[in-house]
């Protein structure tokens, strides 16, 4: 395997630090040719003293000149916002592009990364939710391959290898069941996002953490696993597995269930992402069945969680609802984060907006980007009531 270079979109979040870790692993196979960040400019000046990419960028141009400082007398290059990403994605020292940016805001440089030809590890599950059939066009146009990062999704991917044409008839998608999976429906109603930060199993970003306690992530990554497959959603069960070893199944015609399975560490899917085809060795806790004890699945639980229910209608209806329905869900998220709203207010503000933004069938890009314009000011209005 000769080495790869590999730009990080979002490397100060927790995807793109555990990127890193694999970096540090395997020096001889990757190296960094680009990092971004979007306000975290003192973890990225650390991170490029470490690994001296070429370029870094951070997106607030408001941090650029702390940036700049902090890297005077190094050969980094500093660039700042949101074109200088999507113009360097396209360099000619980038083979592959880990794109681990937060919500929506992955769109437009995985897009430009496709455009390049690059191969795109994807972490940002919302650039398929919102813009999916788009995406997978241009990727299948320019012959680009998009290696899924997150755990379930690699999951499913490694399942896939070496099966040749026999199709999955079913995917199995395993949740964790986020903090609240035990709690009441009273209860889940009055907690604080503190609360819902505790994730019993997996250490993620602050966003992603409250979508796994609303269920959201899981139903965004139904989505995106309807792009990544091919599959109908009806052909997708969520099943809650509270161990988190299994990372999600694919069942066949004949009943045959193949299940990925491993310890909750993101570095594993990632690494496989950057080295694909080839698995690496990696310095990560390693499964013993016999103390492992037992593993337990539940179904999922509509009325305690009905963000999941709405990103099953919003695939089902298909168009720009998902995107609708993504954009709804960041700002109501944010607005958690603050204290500005309770726990129900977010699935019930995603309902709001989908009802009330205008539906289109077949969006173009542009209608993408205007949607989640659209969603963000309808939700904002919403919210403020």
């Amino acid at each position: 395997m000769s080495k790869r270079r590999v730009a990080i979109l979002g490397s100060t979040g927790s995807i793109g630090t555990q990127t890193l870790d694999v970096v540090r692993q395997h020096p001889d196979l990757f190296e960094v040719a680009l990092l971004v960040a979007n306000n975290s400019s003192e973890r990225l000046i650390e991170q490029a003293r470490e690994f001296h990419p070429a370029t870094v960028i951070i997106a607030n141009p408001d941090k650029y000149r702390e940036v700049s400082e902090g890297l005077s007398g190094t050969s980094v290059e500093v660039s700042c916002g949101m074109e200088a990403v999507c113009d360097r994605v396209c360099a000619h020292d980038v083979d592959v592009v880990l794109a681990a940016m937060v919500g929506f805001s992955g769109l437009r440089p995985t897009l430009s990364a496709i455009s390049a030809g690059k191969t795109i590890a994807l972490a940002n599950k919302e650039t398929l939710v919102a813009a999916g059939s788009i995406v997978m066009k241009a990727a299948r146009d320019r012959q680009v391959a998009i290696l899924p990062v997150d755990s379930e999704h690699s999951a499913i991917f490694q399942c896939l290898q070496g099966v040749g044409d026999n199709r999955l008839c079913k995917i199995h998608l395993t949740a964790s069941g986020g903090p609240f999976r035990t709690w009441t429906r009273e209860q889940i109603a009055a907690a604080k996002a503190s609360d819902a930060l505790k994730h019993p199993n997996w250490d993620m970003g602050a966003k992603i953490t409250i979508d796994s306690a609303t269920m959201m992530n899981k139903g965004l990554e139904v989505i995106e696993a309807t792009w990544l497959f091919d599959v109908d959603p009806v052909d997708i069960q969520v099943v809650v597995h509270p161990q988190s070893i299994i990372h999600s199944m694919v069942e066949f015609e004949d009943g045959a269930v193949l299940a990925q399975m491993g310890h909750p560490d993101m570095r594993q899917p990632i690494q496989y992402a950057l080295g694909y085809p080839a698995r690496l060795s990696l310095n990560n806790k390693k499964l013993d069945f016999a103390a492992l004890g037992m593993m337990t699945f539940e179904e999922p639980d509509f009325a305690r969680f009905p963000c999941l229910e709405l990103a099953f209608e919003a695939i089902s209806k298909g168009g720009n609802m998902p995107c609708i329905l993504n954009a709804a869900n960041e700002e109501a998220v944010a607005a958690y984060l603050r204290s500005s709203i309770g726990f129900y207010d977010i699935p019930d503000t995603i309902a709001a907006c989908m009802a009330r933004v205008p539906f289109l069938q077949t969006p173009t890009v542009d209608d993408i980007f205007d949607t989640n314009v659209a969603a963000r000011q309808t939700a904002a209005q919403i919210l403020c009531r």
